[in-house]
């Protein structure tokens, strides 16, 4: 089977029947659902781009966790054994010809955590799996079938569109969403949780900005005392008000000094503590939408208790509450969507071999070790080893 690529430049491949499944829930889908295609929320690219793009927190938090999660190593079980050399440790190694297994997971969480899907293209030689692609989220659309469950999936990248068939295994869409209480088909987005407080954010840094611009604060007022009450012309106050804008406002004009004649008098102005409070509302909202992405905000350097054991605790949350779910989540699906392809097997992750809990590790082993009432294989197993396997 051809790439997504080469689909668009030459012939779309026929759609595969998808697996039937079948539910009493089902047949009191509405009425013509069925084959009808169901659009993604359009504002939620509005709300990536004033997020991700726009906003340090939402950038930095999505990086971590991406990053995080594809550093952590895989391991291949076959009947409870080991296979170091299993084909889907081997895809995954070199997923595509334009991708590392870093980047290609980075990019597949990065498009869970921003849009709440992410789709992953399986593509086959025979019925091997050969190269996985991962897909914009924005450009695909959930095609429902007769039974309720998603029929086809369909991508559009201008007035282009490929029709990829739903199921598993090699040639179908591999559908990764966050759970979403009141939609059948399109996972829920975690900015959307946190938009408010994205919108507060980012209108603080604006505010703050604008600040900087006029000298962190409204620099004063002229204030014209004309003779017998007189007051300025309209062309001697658009006048005067070009003067000000081009050789007084701005950095570069900072400090310079003001020369008034003809009656003017310069007041002045300043803001009050109670006008500045935008800075606490700002550290507010910075906490929350680091607690929506699921990265605890001392390990951003947000405001807090940020002592040193503080840190080490959160970092320890991080990776257990965010990081290792997030990657269990992924492997449960591959291993559960190739299948067809490769036969029973199971993912695991290698927490071993990750440095930030060494010493999380460490004191595990020296408990597990000290059980005197516990054999060696015992022990090997309570620390999720297979049994020493002795030599005949």
């Amino acid at each position: 089977m051809a790439s997504f690529l080469t689909r668009l430049i030459g012939a779309t491949a026929p759609v595969r029947v998808a697996q039937v499944k079948s539910s009493r829930a089902a047949t009191v889908f509405p009425l013509g659902l069925p084959g009808l295609t169901r659009p993604q929320p359009r504002r939620l690219t509005e709300l990536v781009r004033q997020g991700y793009e726009q906003n340090p927190i939402v950038f930095r938090s999505v990086r971590m966790v991406a990053e995080a999660v594809a550093s952590v190593p895989w391991l291949a079980y076959v009947d409870g054994l080991e296979a170091p050399e299993h084909p889907m440790l081997t895809l995954m190694k070199a997923p595509n010809a334009a991708q590392t297994h870093g980047a290609f997971v980075e990019t597949l969480v990065s498009n869970l955590m921003l849009f709440g899907n992410a789709y992953v293209e399986g593509v086959s030689l025979g019925d091997v799996l050969h190269e996985l692609h991962v897909l914009r989220p924005d450009r695909m659309t959930v095609v429902p079938g007769a039974n309720g469950w998603p029929a086809a999936y369909e991508y559009r990248v201008g007035a282009e569109l490929v029709r990829f068939p739903a199921g598993e295994g090699p040639g179908a869409i591999l559908h990764f969403k966050f759970h979403a209480p009141l939609d059948d088909y399109y996972g829920a987005s975690p900015l959307a949780a946190a938009e408010t407080a994205i919108d507060i954010h980012n209108a603080a840094g604006q505010w703050n900005r604008a600040l900087l611009e006029n000298a962190a604060r409204p620099s004063g007022a002229l204030v014209y005392a004309g003779p017998d009450g007189a007051t300025l012309s309209e062309d001697q106050f658009e006048r005067l008000k070009a003067e000000l804008d081009e050789s007084f406002s701005g950095p570069r004009n900072a400090g310079r000094p003001l020369l008034l004649e003809g009656g003017l008098d310069w007041k002045p102005l300043s803001l009050t503590p109670k006008d500045m409070d935008f800075i606490e509302a700002k550290a507010a909202a910075a906490r929350e939408i680091a607690l929506a992405l699921g990265v605890p905000p001392m390990v951003l350097g947000l405001p807090g208790d940020n002592t040193y054991a503080n840190y080490q605790e959160a970092n320890r949350a991080f990776w257990r509450q965010t990081v290792l779910p997030f990657a269990q989540r992924l492997q449960g699906s591959f291993a559960t969507w190739a299948l067809a392809a490769f036969g029973p097997f199971e993912l695991r992750l290698n927490v071993d071999a990750l440095d930030a809990l060494a010493a999380e590790r460490s004191a595990e082993w020296a408990r597990i070790g000290a059980a005197t009432f516990l054999t060696d294989d015992e022990k090997r197993e309570a620390l999720g080893y297979a049994p020493r396997v002795l030599p005949h």
